[in-house]
């Protein structure tokens, strides 16, 4: 039956028509965004999921920022480190020579002088983001890490105590090389003189040296151990992050070949969708034809 009041043809052409234009906005919204889930009305479970996960990459992010900034200052105390130990194995081969019988003592202690001067220097200058672990009283410095929602913040600790040369005080009167020595306990390897020294005070003084280079070679191994466990840490969250980043794209990215195609397909849907239209309401005009 033809009516003029009601056309159904035309109404299911409108309807057919008015969700290929939905999906053909949808479709071209992916291929102009990239993805296949941009907000929670396109799935709530997974764009949820996404939005924590794109969290925590940033967060990851700025781990991955921390442990490179840690990790140059752990080398520079470490590079200083290394540098006081060849400048305290100078001072032990002063020793060494004023042990000999008729040495000069004044022109030896002016060299050991000068050494132990670049040695307040070297500990003094190893200083990174105002972090120096070489010139301190000690105590615990906590070095992020890591990152996770459960957990928080993870840390390595690394105990300043153990590599501190000298403390930050006048005198410098604690530390590896600011402590007195327990061999020759009036002076410690910053302020020792032999200019007026026995021989038994040289043999004390060397045996505080010996003493010194083997805690200053713990020290310069375990600083290089930490700056080992940032490298690795380093490495594992840069790969944490792509995983991540992944999964994220696993669940939000568009396909863009299937979305192409798609596009494609809606795009000759429109078409026929509008010429259905078209044909529905042209059905009026021969209904009027057999009125004239």
């Amino acid at each position: 039956m033809s009516s003029l009041l009601t056309n159904n043809s035309a109404m299911t052409a409108l309807a057919s028509l008015t969700q290929t234009q939905a999906n053909l906005s949808k479709t071209q919204n992916e291929v102009a965004t990239g993805l296949r889930i941009g907000s929670a009305a396109d799935n709530a479970a997974y764009w949820s999921i996404a939005t924590k996960m794109k969290s925590n990459v940033g967060a990851l992010g700025a781990v991955n920022d921390a442990l490179s900034t840690s990790k140059s200052m752990v080398d520079t105390m470490s590079s200083a480190m290394k540098s006081a130990i060849d400048v305290v194995n100078v001072i032990k081969n002063d020793l060494v020579t004023a042990s000999n019988p008729g040495a000069d003592l004044a022109k030896i202690q002016t060299d050991i002088a000068a050494q132990q001067s670049l040695l307040v220097s070297i500990g003094s200058s190893a200083v990174f983001n105002g972090q120096n672990y070489l010139q301190t009283t000690g105590g615990t410095v906590n070095l992020v890490t890591s990152y996770d929602s459960t957990n928080g913040v993870s840390f390595l600790s690394l105990d300043t105590a153990n590599t501190a040369l000298f403390d930050a005080t006048t005198g410098a009167t604690s530390g590896i090389l600011g402590a007195n020595g327990a061999a020759f306990n009036t002076a410690s390897i910053l302020t020792l003189d032999i200019s007026a020294a026995t021989a038994g005070d040289i043999a004390n003084m060397l045996t505080d040296v010996e003493t010194a280079i083997s805690s200053l070679t713990t020290a310069a191994s375990e600083l290089g151990a930490t700056s080992t466990n940032l490298s690795t840490q380093q490495t594992f969250i840069s790969n944490l992050s792509d995983s991540l980043t992944t999964g994220v794209g696993a669940l939000v990215d568009a396909d863009m070949n299937e979305a192409a195609t798609k596009l494609a397909a809606l795009q000759v849907q429109q078409q026929l969708g509008v010429q259905a239209l078209s044909i529905s309401n042209a059905n009026a005009q021969l209904i009027l034809q057999l009125f004239r």
